[in-house]
């Protein structure tokens, strides 16, 4: 996820993201990590909003990583 997105391709690591999930895959520190820094480099708000609430629900907002 975050080659792709430190490669320009962040809509499909946006993709990526949402076919984990679909597969039941869980984020962890590192990869809230790559999804925050992908939004920000789209200048996508409403990503980012959503999984900063998901980051929040999950309890990765005291992880050193991603806090």
């Amino acid at each position: 996820i975050a080659a792709y997105a430190q490669n320009g391709n962040g809509k499909q690591a946006l993709e990526l993201i949402r076919q984990m999930q679909l597969e039941g895959m869980e984020p962890d520190g590192i990869t809230f990590t790559a999804i925050l820094d992908t939004c920000a480099s789209l200048s996508d708000i409403s990503e980012g909003k959503e999984s900063h609430a998901s980051i929040i629900d999950t309890g990765f907002e005291s992880d050193v990583v991603v806090g």
